[in-house]
């Protein structure tokens, strides 16, 4: 199985430095060309997409059907809709930020320890209808259950009639803790990078850094024979990058955009933080271990971290147009040249 975990374009909010987690934000027409310069770089490469996954807000959405439109072997958009259907799941969304949807991200205060976001829940944290950020143990088990309900199936038919070539395109803080939740049921020793991700900078497979926008993480699984070790990648008692491949390489790959990321690490946390559209859909951790029993002989390797290729020499369009939000009914530049052609 070849599995592409993608971040949706860029957005609105993205630009406005605005908290945007459930909040349905805009892409902006540079995020809608990033995601056609995504799609058109999976075309070129010639990465046959036999799923495609997505987070039902819009920005996830149109990203995902930018990659959807451009793939190979269908002579219109139509027949492509029909191929190669989007499945929508709203486990995939981004973290729920809660009282802070929609507020711009705050500076530290001066003098103070405190990071900005800790300094203003205890502001407001007990004011009439405060909302606290959803909990990383929430996210956690929404990933289990994704995995169950939707990548289970595909581990265990890959191989039988063809490879499953899987697209999961989501938000930046979902992905890392869906990364997270794979690795934690893969054997021990089992993980790899290839050898240009070895030689550039250290790794910690379990923090392998932010996504930017329309970044991408590249993870080629396969079968093989069973494992020196049942145990996960990833437990308690183990080091995150206990692994062969990255013994020698301990230290976090930071990512280098930083106005694209949000560190979930400095987020006001608290475990009962569970969003009420998530609860019905959460499955107990008992159910998911499954999914070890499934890939206890698998090998796993890094092939791309944040993959922006496709983004190289892409300059924003000037004049405000580019941070403009994108308006789903306006001709894009294509189908004007298309319509002009058949003219």
């Amino acid at each position: 199985m070849r599995l592409f975990l993608i971040r949706h374009g860029e957005t609105v909010d993205n630009v406005a430095g605005l908290y945007a987690g459930s909040r349905d934000s805009q892409l902006t027409n540079h995020g809608f060309q990033q995601a056609g310069r995504l799609g058109q770089h999976f075309r070129d490469t010639d990465v046959r997409l036999t799923h495609i996954f997505a987070s039902p807000l819009q920005r996830a959405r149109i990203t995902a059907e930018r990659i959807r439109d451009a793939q190979p072997g269908a002579a219109s958009q139509a027949a492509n809709k029909a191929s190669l259907p989007i499945t929508s799941s709203p486990l995939l969304k981004e973290q729920d930020f809660g009282f802070y949807e929609g507020k711009a991200f705050f500076e530290r205060p001066h003098g103070s320890n405190k990071t900005g976001k800790q300094d203003h829940l205890d502001k407001h944290k007990d004011e009439p209808g405060f909302v606290d950020v959803e909990s990383k143990d929430s996210m956690a088990e929404r990933m289990d259950t994704f995995l169950r309900e939707h990548i289970l199936g595909l581990w265990q038919s890959d191989g039988e009639s063809q490879e499953h070539v899987v697209a999961v395109v989501s938000h930046g803080i979902i992905l890392s803790v869906l990364w997270r939740r794979i690795l934690r049921h893969l054997p021990r020793k089992s993980v790899s990078l290839v050898p240009e991700l070895m030689s550039s900078q250290p790794v910690s497979l379990e923090h392998l850094g932010g996504f930017s926008n329309t970044g991408f993480l590249e993870l080629v699984m396969a079968r093989g024979k069973d494992s020196d070790s049942a145990d996960p990648a990833l437990k308690p008692s183990l080091k995150p990058d206990d692994t062969k491949a990255a013994q020698e390489n301990v230290e976090t790959l930071t990512d280098s955009v930083p106005e694209d990321s949000t560190d979930a690490r400095l987020l006001p946390q608290s475990p009962e933080a569970v969003p009420a559209q998530y609860a019905e859909r959460i499955v107990p951790a008992p159910e998911v271990e499954n999914v070890a029993n499934i890939l206890r002989n698998w090998t796993t390797t890094i092939c791309v971290i944040n993959g922006k290729e496709h983004l190289r020499n892409f300059k924003r369009t000037g004049g405000g147009v580019g941070s403009s939000a994108y308006n789903e009914g306006q001709k894009t530049i294509e189908s004007f040249f298309k319509r002009r052609k058949v003219d």
